[in-house]
């Protein structure tokens, strides 16, 4: 027996050349080759054959990314940078014997790894359960023994090996690589491939030699992934499992990606914060030693203020906002997000790349208008057009229409439809391009009139015209077909009644009647959607392999502007460097006959431009691009690999639920920033102040044991963050975390807030005592202390997400926390708690003169909030 595994050596599947173009590859064999190589025949393999194949070539499967471990993601999760400060700085806590601040930090850490791992854990069970959704079953040919019939049986896929032969019918998907045997007006899907939306004929021709075009494009070949449409086949399997070419754009899908905008974010303000924290105790202990004569007693306060200057709630923080976006998106819209970073990625996109194909559109054509040969409007061609659909329907005897048919059965009431009786048919050849209907009209005895439809081309030259009338009717369906409308042809002919067969040399001397244009129905919630998307700042770029008058016809109809040079073709796209491709894709909306290549290139270049680039994508030619975005999309009907590959899975494929997904990115963000730029610059104000503090006075400007009460309670009251709901204008456009933008913003901030630290030292030294009031330690600490708590409370209301956060939408969980540490700041020194941190009551005049400073300071906090705020999260 030949050994199978020479069928793809000896050129039974060529190698897929680089693009699609028309480019020269090697010859498909005929069927009978085929079958030699394969030592198959048309009836199939017997038991034993199938067998002994599949223990040599192994299960018709797709190779599978293993699922993590929960111990994986555990692991996975602790490589975060902001965990690793904290953690480094929990061993510096540790060796300066302040068990205290290193048990809290290492249970931060803890918290934040537990959530974020049972989090992205729960998305992959998710995951694994969408895996389920797919044909298992197969119709195959196989005999007892070598003597038997073939018997026509349903297996399990998996169980599918090389030289098997199969059938093949309306809505099957295509289980391994195959060619066909034999077929009749069969068209197929390849999108999932390809990206093209329209079915592809296909046909077992059997010819060999030398062909052109991409393999994709061989009439005889059929592929792992693409789906029956109409028509049926059988086929012989060529390649099963890791061979096919489905199996090898999914290992092209395991390439390791980019970081996202968010690891790019975190990363950025890791660096910050490691320098400022670097810096820190250095300063604190040089400027102690130098100028108050204090030495390494003052290690634990300076990693106190170490640990003062970092979030230390930031793990928990990010990881409860976006666990809580990606919960409520499960919930209430079956969005499943497998990577919860991929929330605040979301939220930063503001480039959207798409497919028109069942996004825009809904897959299916509708009608557009019947034109007669004056190219003005006219039914009666309507009427024949549909004529011709349903009277092939039914006297081909096929199980459903296909797509063009049945749009235009759709748009002609039931009685035109039966005002002819059907006599024949001759059904639609891919080789022909048309269909023929031979019908009989009631009163018209002795006469039957064909009813010839198809491609424009091919009814024309069976049309009695002159040149000139057959250019210039292919000029008026070539100015249609740019516009992105599909067009048919529609011509008649009398002939005498008889009753020997029809056959296709009957047509000829047609009339020509007209031409019927379709168009691709518009999904129905596709408008909505885009509006609503562009409100949020997010710009849609259309990337298909469809034509490109196909394309931007569907953006037109939806109200999206496509300029003149908004559209781009993959040949320009080739014939342009990376650097002009980022300055070409921001101005484009459309790229038509894109490659899976083509796709990928278009998200990187639009990355490097600046953008944060969402793809939204269901097949095996979009596995680069979901890798090359920042956040890849895929519905829950995509193919496995896809959805695999994607970030995030959407229960349909439709815009409104990217739309949602946005919408919870963005509110996850705009807590996330709102926590960064309050807790940073409050926290570099409280060391600028304290540094100032050392070289002033005698004693530790806060004792370590008071640093870290004070930050366990500014922690505490931070968590109500992860719960908070910014202002709607926050939703409106993207929340990019930028560290420069962040750093300016808590430097300015955090200088105000020193300067208020400042304000309250002159409150306690000359208001209260006189010169001398600050040689009492304990009045110091504890004026400080509650001043602290009070501003960082009044900063968490001032700097909210959102321009106008005074505005009446009640306390909120922000506002309780606030209250709760204004709460605390003022009644824990009168408590044995503060007696035990050094704390001491003070005087009532000292709150009146402190409220003054408070009043100041909300006065110069609120004219800075508003010139400073447009710099976060700004998308420019």
């Amino acid at each position: 027996m030949a050994d199978t595994t020479a069928a793809s050596d000896a050129g039974v599947l060529p190698p897929e050349p680089a693009r699609g173009d028309d480019v020269p590859i090697p010859g498909v064999p005929t069927v009978l080759q085929t079958l030699r190589r394969l030592d198959s025949g048309p009836r199939g393999l017997t038991e034993a054959e199938a067998e002994e194949r599949q223990g040599r070539h192994g299960a018709n499967v797709l190779p599978t990314h293993g699922e993590a471990s929960w111990p994986r993601v555990l692991i996975r999760s602790l490589r975060d940078p902001f965990t690793a400060v904290l953690l480094g700085l929990g061993l510096v806590s540790a060796a300066v014997a302040s068990w205290g601040t290193a048990c809290v930090i290492l249970l931060l850490v803890a918290v934040s790894c537990a959530l974020r791992t049972s989090g992205e854990y729960r998305a992959g069970r998710s995951m694994a359960g969408l895996r389920g959704l797919v044909a298992t079953t197969a119709t195959v040919l196989r005999r007892t023994d070598e003597d038997a019939p073939p018997d026509a049986r349903e297996i399990p896929v998996d169980e599918l090996v090389p030289g098997d032969v199969i059938r093949l019918g309306p809505g099957d998907l295509v289980p391994a690589d195959v060619r066909l045997l034999r077929s009749q007006g069969l068209t197929v899907h390849q999108a999932a491939l390809t990206g093209e939306s329209a079915p592809v004929p296909k046909a077992a021709a059997d010819t060999a030699g030398a062909a052109t075009g991409g393999v994709f494009d061989q009439p005889e070949l059929c592929f792992q992934g693409s789906g029956v449409a109409s028509g049926s086949a059988t086929a012989v399997v060529v390649e099963t499992g890791a061979r096919t070419r489905f199996a090898a754009a999914h290992g092209r899908g395991g390439v390791r990606r980019e970081a996202s905008a968010f690891d790019r974010s975190v990363h950025g303000i890791s660096w910050i914060l490691i320098r400022f924290m670097l810096l820190t105790p250095p300063l604190v202990l040089m400027a102690n030693a130098t100028l108050r004569d204090r030495g390494l007693e003052t290690l634990p306060f300076s990693v106190a203020v170490a640990v003062g200057l970092t979030p230390e709630m930031l793990p928990v923080i990010v990881t409860i906002c976006l666990a809580r976006g990606a919960s409520l998106l499960a919930r209430a819209h079956g969005v499943i997000v497998k990577r919860l970073p991929a929330l605040h990625d979301l939220g930063a996109v503001d480039v959207l790349c798409l497919d028109k194909t069942g996004t825009l559109t809904q897959d299916r054509p509708v009608l557009d208008r019947a034109l007669g040969p004056d190219g003005q409007d006219d039914p009666e061609v309507l009427h024949w057009a549909a004529v011709n659909a349903w009277w092939t329907l039914q006297l081909a005897d096929l199980p459903a229409p296909d797509a063009l048919d049945e749009a235009l059965l759709d748009a002609v009431h039931e009685d035109d439809l039966t005002s002819c009786d059907g006599v024949a048919v001759l059904p639609f050849d891919p080789v022909r391009r048309l269909a023929t209907a031979v019908v009989r009209t009631p009163g018209r005895l002795g006469t039957h009139t064909l009813v010839v439809k198809g491609a424009v081309e091919a009814v024309l030259e069976r049309c009695a015209l002159t040149a000139e009338e057959r250019d210039k009717l292919l000029a008026l369906a070539a100015t249609h077909a740019d516009d992105g409308l599909r067009v048919l042809a529609v011509a008649l002919a009398e002939r005498p009644a008889r009753t020997r067969d029809h056959v296709p040399a009957d047509e000829r001397g047609l009339t020509f009647r007209g031409l019927v244009t379709l168009k691709d129905a518009l999904a129905p919630t596709a408008a909505e959607a885009l509006k609503a998307l562009a409100d949020r700042g997010v710009t849609v770029k259309i990337l298909t392999g469809d034509h490109p008058g196909t394309a931007a016809r569907a953006c037109r109809d939806l109200g999206i502007a496509v300029p003149p040079d908004g559209v781009l073709t993959a040949d320009c796209i080739e014939r342009l460097d990376d650097g002009d491709l980022a300055a070409t894709a921001s101005r484009t909306t459309v790229f038509a006959r894109c490659t899976p290549e083509d796709k990928a290139r278009i998200a990187t270049a639009l990355r490097a431009g600046g953008h944060t680039v969402g793809y939204l994508g269901d097949g095996v030619n979009d596995l680069p691009a979901l890798r090359a975005a920042d956040v890849g999309i895929a519905p829950r009907e995509a193919v496995a690999v896809a959805r695999d590959s994607a970030d995030v899975v959407l229960a349909e494929k439709d815009l409104t639920a990217i739309g949602h997904s946005i919408a919870a990115g963005r509110h996850a963000g705009g807590n996330i920033a709102t926590y960064l730029r309050i807790t940073l610059s409050s926290n570099l104000g409280n060391v600028i102040a304290m540094l100032a503090a050392g070289l002033l006075l005698p004693y530790l400007p806060m004792l370590p044991a008071q640093v870290l009460a004070q930050n366990l309670c500014f922690d505490a009251a931070q968590l109500a963050f992860a719960h908070d709901r910014p202002h709607p204008a926050v939703l409106r456009r993207p929340t990019v975390l930028r560290p420069r933008d962040l750093l300016r913003f808590i430097i300015g901030f955090g200088a105000l807030n020193a300067i208020a630290d400042l304000a309250t030292f002159g409150v306690l030294a000359f208001a209260l005592y006189g010169p001398d009031g600050l040689d009492d330690e304990a009045v110091f600490h504890s004026g400080w202390f509650t001043e602290n708590l009070i501003t960082q409370a009044l900063v968490m209301l001032l700097l909210r997400a959102g321009r106008h956060t005074a505005e009446a939408r009640g306390p909120g969980p922000i506002g309780w926390a606030a209250g709760a540490l204004t709460a605390v700041g003022l009644l824990l020194p009168f408590t044995p708690l503060g007696s035990l941190l050094g704390l001491t009551p003070l005087p009532a005049v000292y709150y009146l003169l402190l409220g003054g400073v408070l009043v100041l300071y909300a006065a110069g906090l609120t004219a800075v909030r508003s010139r400073a705020e447009r710099h976060l999260t700004d998308p420019g």
